[in-house]
């Protein structure tokens, strides 16, 4: 009995939308596609954590314009200038910095 190959549809070059590429994906399986996958390599750095902090809701929003503006995502701002306080802080002599809550 000869075997069939499966029939596949050809991925799109592009998706119009990150709906329309996962309605695709929701339908197809990668494993029917490994042929056209290549090998990469890729670096991971198992060391960074990331740490939820709660923020006011009207904080948050002028953080987001703040972050837009300059072009730059909200986590990189959000790192710059708690980066930014701590450099002042630490800085400061003992007997300026504000006391501990």
């Amino acid at each position: 009995m000869a075997t069939r190959e499966k029939h596949r549809d050809p991925i799109p070059d592009s998706f119009a939308s990150i709906e329309e590429a996962g309605e695709f994906w929701d339908t197809h399986s990668t494993a029917d596609y490994e042929h056209l996958m290549k090998d990469v390599h890729f670096d991971v750095n198992l060391q960074r954590r990331t740490f939820l902090v709660p923020i006011e809701g009207e904080i948050a929003r002028e953080i987001n314009t703040v972050a837009r503006q300059e072009g730059l995502g909200l986590e990189t701002v959000v790192n710059v200038w708690l980066r930014e306080k701590l450099t002042a802080i630490s800085s400061k002599p003992q007997t300026q910095r504000a006391p501990r809550a």
